[in-house]
């Protein structure tokens, strides 16, 4: 009996304090940790026009825009989960800098390590074959019979 008072006691607090942190989490953001979240947030996402850069690090206008948007997402109190998801859904998976590993995207995961892997047995074949010890031409020479003359048809 007193260990299901125990339990219950922890699941009503636990359920407590679990609750305000989720409200904590949705409360606006301002100041010094909106921009540091909007850093970091703007340094996962890829701009549209610079294409290999991330909106961090692009000077343009719309850089600028998403950045802003991100900002006001933030504030309102989205998480950046739900950022990300937005940008995801206007501009396809293509806007992550860093792809999700599943699916196809599995690849950019493993075909790095499948190809160093293919290297390097590579490289233990070639300096094995390379670092054998050859058998030596004159000593299959020193055993051999001597050469007897060629003889040429009769015709």
């Amino acid at each position: 009996m007193k260990r299901i008072l125990v339990l219950a006691l922890a699941l009503l607090l636990g359920a407590a304090f679990g609750g305000a942190r989720s409200l904590s989490a949705q409360q606006p953001r301002s100041g010094a940790e909106l921009e540091t979240a909007v850093k970091a947030l703007s340094a996962e996402l890829r701009c549209p026009v610079c294409q290999g850069l991330s909106l961090k690090d692009s000077p343009t206008e719309l850089s600028m825009e998403m950045k802003s948007v991100i900002r006001q997402q933030l504030a309102e109190g989205k998480t950046p989960e739900e950022v990300k998801q937005y940008f995801v859904g206007r501009y396809g998976e293509w806007i992550l800098m860093e792809p999700t590993p599943q699916g196809f995207n599995l690849l950019v995961y493993i075909l790095p390590w499948v190809g160093l892997a293919l290297g390097g047995m590579l490289v233990f074949f070639l300096v094995r074959r390379w670092t054998r010890p050859q058998p030596d031409p004159l000593a299959a020479l020193a055993g051999a019979p001597a050469p007897t003359e060629a003889r040429w048809p009769e015709d």
